[in-house]
């Protein structure tokens, strides 16, 4: 059996509190009432409720400061204001403070019905969100420590084995079976490599990337990012060209994760590339933030790929891949972003190319000479 949802209104005028209570009695909630924002505030400490009705005007403390006790003590209850003083000022501070919604008095009995449904439905669908958050992260630690534990270490030592083996026959293995070896050694490498990598993406601790952050410079990210990639790029004989906005602002960040970031922006481009063709990097100041864009004009992403892109392990539909990944940059490359409080997103046309662009907000120090 459910629990019954805990309702508290509070208003200074006991009419609004008798009439309410009782037009909500019949639905099977637990309510309590309160007279005034003090009396209303321990209330909310003791009781827990789902839902919170609270008048705006009253003596002593008022609506406002209710909603930010609520918003203080636990911002997912739900709160919703209900005054006879409504006003567009009014309505904007409240939703400002946290409130869910707006009831101007008088409302009918079905107005309060309907709108305490619809918070409670809003509370239930934010406490199910929260479940699920917390869902997948423990399967993530799960899955990292049965990786770490359970294949890696085995793997590990396996490999180790080979090469003693190897060593030790060396005098005694047949070219063809010396190349039987050399193969497994390979394929044990390559698992383990793999692991490797699905650890990587589970453990990218955004808290732990905001510990370094310091004044950073795109400009110095962007050509340590290129120095990396070439190699790539003139194996496949792509040409990769910057432009790099002079005098910059710097941005506040980890410069080490930036440039693992451009890193695999580049890295897919050149993947994903022609040969002959080009890649663009281009770094300007947009307002308040820095944009940053790497632009390809290789194989470019299906509509139905560009949703899932930036989630861990994606890689897109088979046969699409020129040269097959893990489907694990990407996701890298969000966390990093968004650990910078930065936004990446992507354009893309199937046969014409991508353009993926990353804006961060730019640091600013004293204004430019």
């Amino acid at each position: 059996m459910n629990p019954r949802s805990k309702l508290l209104i509070i208003d200074d005028e006991e009419i609004v509190l008798d009439s309410c209570a009782q037009i909500l009695a019949g639905d099977d909630f637990q309510i309590v009432t309160a007279s005034n924002g003090a009396l209303g505030l321990q209330m909310i400490k003791e009781f827990t409720p789902d839902l919170v009705f609270v008048d705006l005007k009253m003596p002593g403390i008022s609506g406002l400061e209710v909603l930010e006790g609520i918003h203080n003590f636990d911002p997912n209850i739900v709160a919703v204001v209900i005054t006879g003083f409504a006003t567009v000022s009014s309505a904007v501070e409240a939703m400002k403070k946290g409130a869910y919604d707006f009831l101007p008095k008088p409302f009918t009995p079905d107005e309060l019905r309907l709108i305490a449904r619809r918070s409670l439905e809003k509370r239930k669908l934010t406490l199910e969100t929260i479940t699920l958050r917390r869902e997948k992260e423990m399967l993530r630690e799960q899955f990292a420590a049965i990786v770490s534990h359970e294949l890696k270490a085995p793997l590990g030592a396996l490999q180790q084995n080979l090469y003693v083996l190897v060593d030790e026959l060396s005098s005694q293995l047949t070219g063809e079976q010396m190349k039987r070896f050399e193969r497994m050694k390979i394929g044990v490498g390559d698992l383990i490599n793999l692991i490797l990598t699905w650890l990587r993406v589970l453990s990218v601790d955004v808290n732990k990337i905001r510990e370094t952050f310091k004044p950073t410079s795109i400009a110095c990210a962007a050509s340590k990012a290129v120095d990396a990639i070439q190699p790539h790029a003139a194996r496949k004989d792509v040409e990769i060209v910057s432009a790099i906005e002079e005098s910059l602002y710097p941005v506040n960040g980890d410069e080490g994760t930036l440039v693992e970031t451009l890193v695999n922006l580049l890295n897919n481009a050149v993947k994903y590339s022609r040969g002959g063709s080009q890649i663009l990097l281009k770094a300007e100041e947009c307002e308040n933030d820095i944009l940053i864009s790497v632009m390809d004009s290789g194989m470019g992403i299906s509509k139905e790929d560009l949703p899932y892109i930036f989630n861990d392990f994606y890689s897109g539909k088979p046969g699409q891949a020129a040269e097959k990944g893990c489907g694990i940059g990407l996701a890298i490359t969000r966390r990093i972003v968004e650990a910078h409080h930065g936004t990446i997103s992507v354009e893309s046309e199937p046969g014409k190319g991508s353009v993926f662009t990353i804006r961060l907000p730019a640091l600013k120090v004293p204004e430019h000479a």
